[in-house]
């Protein structure tokens, strides 16, 4: 069967280390798969496909591919909700680029959040973790289900004086509110600085690396920027061991090239 292959005596088949990871049937070799994985994890703001493809020596193709299985391996299974103990849980939504499909016709960019992407975060304070979502509208029936699902009952919740945090919140040991249309942004501890912090770096990788994504694909660039928050070097992680981890990741996750009704991203 000749080297990097075995043999299964049930099936009867033959297979290599690649079965069930995100390399299988990729054709690019093992130790520049460690390396993308390297430069992705190590890379504070993201490591475009353009760069990759240099760096690497491989097709944009294959690039943009890889950096979008490497997001799929960086991606939490079954995470746990944020805020046990009675942490605190910064809750906020920002918006990202432009959906054209949403714009009148004929009506040109303008400066409101309808026709941007829509993102909800949460920034668990204490255990430094972020978990971010592609979300439809800024209404509490949306909201409020996905707060209860990423936060136990004894968490802190804070976030500004959007009334969609209102009602959800009394179900929470304690709801803190910043006003920030009258000029609060701290009080006590009650703040949304920390997940502020996280978005300018999610917006800066966004708009100075990738500067485009299309809303099929933005979830995983979340699961990127959430990994690299997640295990940052202020949490004790080091671009070493949080390589491992993004490896660690790979296994039992598939993604093929191309998905029915995807459009390739530019990266």
């Amino acid at each position: 069967m000749g080297p990097g292959w075995y043999y299964c005596p049930d099936c009867r088949g033959k297979f290599t280390i690649r079965v069930g990871t995100v390399y299988e049937r990729s054709h690019i070799p093992l130790h520049k798969w460690l390396l993308g994985f390297r430069l992705m994890a190590s890379s504070k703001k993201g490591m475009s496909a353009h760069q990759l493809h240099r760096t690497l020596g491989i097709t944009y193709k294959s690039a943009w591919f890889m950096c979008h299985r490497i997001r799929e391996a960086m991606k939490e299974d079954s995470p746990e909700p944020l805020g046990s103990g009675g942490g605190a849980v910064e809750v906020d939504e920002t918006f990202i680029g432009y959906d054209e499909t949403k714009k009148p016709r004929g009506q040109k960019k303008g400066r409101g959040y309808h026709h941007k992407h829509k993102v909800l975060s949460l920034v668990d304070r204490d255990s430094g973790q972020a978990r971010s979502m592609v979300i439809n509208d800024l209404k509490a029936n949306t909201l409020a289900p996905l707060v209860r699902e990423n936060l136990v009952r004894e968490a802190r919740l804070m976030t500004d004086e959007a009334a969609y945090y209102t009602k959800v919140g009394r179900e929470f040991a304690e709801h803190g509110i910043v006003h920030h249309g009258r000029g609060e942004y701290v009080r006590g501890d009650i703040h949304t600085n920390t997940i502020e912090g996280y978005f300018s770096i999610f917006k800066r990788g966004m708009k100075g690396v990738y500067q485009h994504c299309g809303e099929q694909h933005l979830q995983r660039y979340l699961n990127e920027f959430d990994f690299r928050y997640s295990n940052r070097s202020a949490l004790g992680i080091e671009d070493a061991e949080r390589t491992t981890l993004a490896l660690k990741g790979a296994e039992g996750k598939r993604l093929t090239y191309r998905r029915p009704n995807e459009r390739r991203a530019t990266a």
